[in-house]
């Protein structure tokens, strides 16, 4: 018999393991509502938001800053490590679980931080904060959401804190004890915002913040009906006009005199992070580090783990993409600080070459976002359910049962010397 024409009746497998996303299982594509089946790896949920999102709101989701020179870096950089993978290990008991400041998560990746998440998907803090949660990895919201903390940790265990602060210790004082009174264990601060970035493409697409109303943004709005009715009418109608909840003075995401005024960021330093670390006795990061003197002296102040980061390429364009100093990052943290990287992530061979080069997590954004704005929660275990296939799927073609087995010995410059 011509085995290539047999049908077999053996029911059809899962992509991984059930238990891997923790409750969830991995979706049968075969068995996924139509209008997820098109969804086949992280890109296409960004390439499809640009038809569901009005153009201001989805060129500051998917943006960078002036030439975008970060943004393109940042993705590039990927290309340049290639693997070198051991055949005939039997990888029949790999687990992507990975343990971050004494927990255990499922997978070694969790949701960046992204402000105005809830602009792109309706209450989409508390979307990714659930779903999150249900697959146990961490959810780090941003401190410029539109919804408040208090909130999103009620919808989410998981979910972290990362905080824009200025150079102020009362304003600072306030965060953490709200912080502290939400539930949060661990607070991000952001460090390569020290002034508002260049984004030349806001300006081009109608964005402000706030948006400002005008003829203009009524097109852009009008021609997206999903998001009209699903996003922004159906938060009016529920929970009234959405602020900036998080950082200071309240902020409404649509308005005509409004400015935000959220301090002096240009003023914070390293004498506020020994305050910090005074007055909070939970974890302690710093986001928005590439310089690997300032992760020595991170250490030196007691910080719990940095954040190897670029802002997404969304701040000082031209600087360099994580990856590139992710192994002398490492190197001056030491054991005992916990490195997380993101900006750039597409695929789970990324996460694994991240690991491999000295990462202990990864956080993703733009991604998971347009997926909860394509499909809300829905769209989001299944951005979250391709990803953990595609890890689990890459272990086995290396040859490793854990994350934690991932080195450089798997990697090689892709040509020439390379970074590694």
């Amino acid at each position: 018999m011509d085995t290539a024409t047999t049908v077999s009746n053996t029911p059809p497998i899962t992509a991984a393991k059930p238990d891997t996303l923790g409750g969830l299982s991995f979706v049968d594509k075969r068995a996924l509502p139509r209008h997820l089946q098109q969804y086949l790896a992280l890109q296409d949920f960004i390439d499809q938001a640009r038809k569901v999102l009005p153009r201001p709101i989805y060129g500051y989701v998917t943006g960078g800053v002036e030439d975008n020179a970060s943004l393109r870096g940042n993705r590039n950089v990927f290309d340049e490590v290639g693997f070198v993978p051991k055949p005939l290990i039997d990888t029949t008991a790999r687990s992507m679980k990975t343990e971050l400041f004494g927990r255990t998560y499922n997978a070694p990746f969790g949701f960046a931080p992204m402000g105005g998440t809830s602009t792109a998907c309706y209450r989409g803090d508390t979307v990714l904060a659930g779903v999150a949660a249900e697959a146990n990895i961490p959810m780090m919201m941003s401190g410029a959401s539109l919804m408040t903390m208090e909130k999103v940790k009620a919808a989410g265990r998981t979910a972290m804190f990362q905080a824009y602060l200025p150079g102020d210790e009362e304003r600072i004082r306030q965060t953490f004890e709200r912080c502290e009174k939400a539930g949060f264990d661990t607070i991000a601060v952001t460090v390569d915002v020290q002034v508002p970035a260049n984004r030349e493409n806001n300006v081009r697409n109608g964005y402000s913040t706030p948006l400002r109303p005008s003829l203009r943004l009524a097109w852009d709005v009008g021609i997206r009906p999903k998001w009209l009715f699903g996003m922004f009418l159906k938060t009016l109608m529920t929970d009234g006009m959405p602020h900036v909840e998080n950082m200071g003075p309240r902020v409404p995401m649509l308005s005509v005199g409004s400015k935000r005024d959220y301090g002096r960021r240009d003023r914070l330093s390293w004498k506020h992070i020994a305050f910090m670390r005074k007055i909070w006795k939970g974890n302690l990061l710093i986001k928005g580090v590439v310089d690997k003197d300032s992760v020595r002296i991170a250490r030196e102040h007691g910080l719990d783990g940095v954040m190897v980061s670029n802002h997404g390429g969304r701040q000082l364009d031209g600087t360099v993409a994580p990856l590139r100093v992710l192994p002398g990052i490492r190197e001056a943290a030491g054991d005992k600080m916990a490195v997380i990287m993101d900006s750039g992530f597409r695929r789970g061979t990324d996460v694994l070459k991240a690991l491999a080069l000295g990462a202990d997590f990864c956080f993703i954004g733009r991604p998971f976002l347009c997926a909860a704005a394509c499909a809300g929660e829905a769209g989001v275990v299944h951005a979250v359910s391709l990803l953990m296939d595609e890890i689990d799927r890459d272990m086995a073609q290396l040859g490793i049962n854990s994350v934690k087995e991932m080195s450089k010995e798997y990697l090689m410059p892709m040509t020439g010397a390379g970074f590694l």
